[in-house]
């Protein structure tokens, strides 16, 4: 007779596509993962009904639990102070509307075009510029939407690079990601693809043996641009992911978001720059918050933020010293904040 093991059977790991399912989407939820007294987050039903709290677990699992002015958590949780009414904060903050060139193709500078591949996203940042960009006008979430868009690239030949935003790229299959990225490659003006992702940061099992398959059979240079804000993101699975990354030849750069309370300190902007370095990452931008509606709280000066990029200048090599700019609609590139030295 056959008896049954006396040892469980070991469970297969999670799909990112499991894992995207099971992303927490109630402030209830939220406290609870994070031992939090019932009814802490009892305000934020108000400003998750405008623009609704999504977050993966793996995210999560990051957090101090127990404290909720956790730097990862106040860039997820939605707060009632992003019911206040502030003029210079609006829905386009960008000019992006005004770039649209097709359907999901935007352009606002020389030499490159951004193509808009989803609306989806594994995570919701509360300061999010993009929270009230009209999707749905983007024709929908079929694959045909980018006909028009990929026209429009391989008519004009003074398109080197095409940047994939979102929403999150990597939101899109690997199939589907391949698919697009042929037909880019096919066009013989386009030298450079650029991602712009949060996926591997908020979720690192996107890091699939499909992508990585995907990045190295690109046959045009790809340059993959990581969004993280807070030291605490970079814990060892992200650190694997970023390495596994690397290992396809890719170019691997980071953008963050100054955001009051949450990175507006010296220390923490250092340990970031130094963490990334150790991952393989190289700081690119630190943007100054865009002023999207709802996200005037994470608000930081300008002379603060020159300050700290000046004290960061002062104590890094320069190659870990990130770019400190702020995006103007109708400038003809990204406005740069000298330091103050």
């Amino acid at each position: 007779m056959i008896t049954a093991s006396v040892y469980p059977r070991q469970l297969e790991p999670k799909t990112w596509q499991q894992e995207l399912a099971e992303a927490i989407t109630s402030p209830e939820e939220l406290a609870h993962a994070l031992h939090l007294a019932r009814g802490t987050f009892q305000d934020a039903q108000g400003a998750g009904r405008r623009f609704r709290l999504r977050v993966p677990r793996s995210f999560v699992a990051r957090m101090r639990p127990g404290d909720p002015q956790d730097p990862l958590l106040r860039q997820v949780l939605p707060t009632p102070q992003e019911l206040a009414d502030e003029p210079e904060y609006v829905d386009d903050p960008v000019g992006e509307r005004t770039a649209l060139r097709a359907p999901a193709l935007l352009q606002k500078y020389r030499g490159r075009a951004l193509l808009i591949a989803t609306e989806a996203c594994a995570v919701h940042c509360r300061y999010c510029f993009r929270r009230e960009f009209p999707y749905a006008e983007q024709h929908g979430g079929d694959a045909p939407r980018f006909g028009e868009a990929l026209a429009e690239i391989a008519r004009d030949d003074s398109l080197e690079e095409v940047i994939l935003s979102g929403g999150d790229p990597l939101s899109l299959s690997n199939a589907r990601l391949e698919s697009l990225t042929r037909a880019l490659a096919a066009i013989p003006h386009v030298r450079r693809i650029r991602v712009h992702t949060r996926q591997p940061v908020v979720l690192p099992s996107r890091v699939d043996d499909g992508l990585l398959r995907w990045l190295r059979g690109c046959t045009v240079p790809m340059v993959v641009v990581l969004h993280i804000n807070h030291p605490n993101e970079l814990d060892a699975e992200l650190a694997s992911a970023c390495a596994r990354l690397r290992a396809t030849g890719i170019t691997l750069l980071n953008q963050s978001v100054l955001l009051a309370g949450i990175n507006d300190d010296v220390e923490v902007l250092s340990l970031l720059s130094r963490r990334l370095f150790d991952a393989g990452v190289l700081p690119y931008y630190l943007h100054a918050l865009d002023r999207v509606r709802g996200a005037a709280h994470f608000a930081v000066a300008d002379e603060q933020a020159q300050a700290l990029a000046g004290q960061l200048a002062a104590r890094l090599p320069g190659y870990l010293v990130p770019r400190l700019v702020r995006e103007v609609a109708g400038a003809s590139a990204k406005v740069a904040l000298p330091p103050a030295l």
